[in-house]
């Protein structure tokens, strides 16, 4: 089974930034669906950030300009450039993979464990 470990999650002031970084085993990140999610515990999972199918990227309005998302697909890691950091963006972050079931569409089939980030104002 794939496996998706996370990684480069910290404390950090508003106005720092981080770099989440997320490894893969036994899963080719440039076979389908990308992305970085959001959740805290007893709330909704949200996405960061996309690579679909197709190649297009997605952000989510509150992160576009400050957050970049990028694949190695010779390291086989997928990346999360976090910059301008704020206090709203605290939550426990997931690299999730999957298949593209269309030009837009993806079925998220892999999860890892999740690195927290938390910014103090």
């Amino acid at each position: 089974a794939a496996q998706l470990e996370e990684s480069g999650g910290g404390s950090v002031q508003s106005g720092g930034s981080l770099r989440l970084s997320c490894a893969a085993s036994g899963y080719m990140f440039s076979s389908g669906c990308v992305g970085w999610w959001r959740q805290a515990q007893g709330k909704e999972r949200l996405y960061v950030a996309i690579i679909r199918g197709d190649g297009g990227i997605l952000y989510r309005d509150s992160v576009k300009g400050r957050f970049t998302i990028s694949r190695d697909n010779v390291e086989n890691t997928l990346s999360l450039q976090m910059n301008t950091l704020k206090p709203d963006d605290t939550d426990q972050y997931y690299c999730a993979a999957g298949t593209a079931v269309s030009a837009t569409g993806c079925q998220w089939q892999h999860w890892g464990r999740g690195t927290q980030v938390t910014v103090s104002s």
